[in-house]
């Protein structure tokens, strides 16, 4: 009989992801490029400073943040019609050569003495348009090459990459910095991303699945599919309630650090870390919770992140916030898989990538809104005080919507047993 370890791999939930013949010929293509991804983040801010006036800095880094990821939104509006029907794997692979074209400007702007913070953002900006498109099409790939039961594993492996490239990526990007400068940094994402596009061009089968001879469909159509479906809407006001809800974290973090603790910034880094250390250990968690009730467990995440979080805005010693911050961490890390299952349970794939696409371009506005409002908060009431109210939100978000989801089964199954979840496309 063949051991334990023998046997380990294949009874693993990820071992169908990681085995297919067609997903782990694009898997690595997607971790060099998080990577390269994680790289950029902090390259990004580094060039704007060196680009902007010195009394200007704080401006064009948020711009420049800013161009790096909301034109996204504009962009699901904008494409919807070009892209309706397209396969998961030309969405992604677009998005891909998009990224790779526009960052690649920068450098070489740089290299011909042209590079200035305006051009810069403009590039950023370009680079974005296609970004909802582009996860939409990793998990419409999902959809599209796995059955419904290795869908929470396979979402789990993209998050786990992205996890750890949030982890390695930064303090990478910072030795290169120093070597190099932030504008060659940018110029390896700019490559990695290309990698991607040709794994994408040579590993997955192009797929055009629109019917042309059907009346063109709306820009919106992902929107209002979302908004005739109950599950999905109620999946989009939890996500959007609940990244909204930390954005504030951003901003009282580092004052509670400054002002509260009376630490240096060494401690913040330390905080970060092991919210990713927690991360990355719930990414690998995520898969195994697939016999789990998705739609009880995505609501349960909400309402234990907020818990988790409940030791900081109460003054908690370090020796038990931090842990506590891991812990969140490690509670938030699932979130994202759980909910794309729930979208690729209750979607066609023929309809998948225009509503993971209308979700992307929601969600992306959420976090930064909601930092937006940090900086009022914290100055109004206190930094702490934001963080607990932060917290207790999220805890009410979670029990509110655990709240709905009860009485909406119940009245599916009035003076029955609970009807268990089954997938509608289906």
């Amino acid at each position: 009989m063949p051991s334990d370890a023998a046997r380990f791999p294949r009874s693993s939930p990820y071992w169908p992801v990681v085995s297919h013949p067609q997903l782990r010929r694009v898997l690595p293509g997607l971790a060099v490029s998080a990577l390269g991804d994680g790289m950029a983040v902090v390259a990004v801010i580094w060039l704007a400073i060196q680009l902007a006036p010195h009394d200007q800095r704080f401006t064009w880094i948020a711009v420049a943040m800013a161009a790096y990821t909301l034109p996204s939104a504009a962009g699901t509006v904008v494409f919807g019609r070009l892209l309706r029907g397209r396969g998961g794997a030309q969405l992604a692979g677009w998005d891909a050569i998009l990224r790779a074209t526009a960052l690649a400007a920068i450098p070489v702007a740089h290299l011909a003495g042209a590079l200035t913070i305006g051009l810069y953002v403009v590039l950023l900006a370009a680079s974005a348009l296609l970004h909802s498109w582009g996860s939409a099409g990793r998990f419409t790939l999902i959809a599209e090459l796995l059955p419904q039961r290795h869908h929470l594993p396979a979402n789990a492996v993209l998050t786990t990459i992205g996890g750890f490239a949030t982890i390695v990526g930064p303090p990478l990007a910072g030795i290169l910095i120093g070597w190099a400068g932030p504008v060659w940094v940018i110029a390896i994402d700019a490559a990695t991303f290309a990698a991607l596009a040709l794994t994408y061009r040579l590993a997955l089968p192009t797929t055009d699945r629109a019917d042309r001879s059907e009346p063109a469909t709306s820009r919106t159509a992902g929107f209002a599919v979302i908004r005739r479906n109950p599950t999905l809407l109620g999946l989009l006001v939890l996500s959007l309630g609940f990244f909204f809800l930390f954005g504030p974290v951003y901003v009282a973090m580092p004052i509670h650090i400054t002002d509260d603790l009376h630490a240096s910034a060494t401690l913040l880094g330390i905080y970060y870390t092991a919210f990713g250390v927690g991360g990355l250990v719930g990414g690998l968690v995520a898969g195994h919770l697939r016999r789990w009730p998705l739609r009880a467990t995505t609501i349960g995440i909400v309402v234990g992140f907020g818990v988790a979080i409940l030791p900081l805005g109460l003054g908690a010693p370090v020796g038990l916030s931090l842990p506590a911050f891991a812990l969140a961490g490690l509670i938030w890390a699932p979130y994202m898989a759980t909910s794309m299952a729930l979208f690729q349970r209750s979607t066609s794939t023929t309809q998948l990538p225009a509503v993971l696409a209308a979700n992307g371009a929601i969600l992306v506005l959420a976090v930064p809104l909601g930092t937006m409002l940090g900086g009022p908060l914290v100055g109004a009431i206190g930094a702490r005080p934001a963080l607990l109210l932060c917290a207790v939100a999220i805890v009410a978000l979670g029990l509110i919507a655990g709240g709905f989801a009860i009485s909406r089964r119940s009245a599916r199954s009035p003076g029955g047993p609970a009807v268990p979840e089954i997938s509608a496309s289906r």
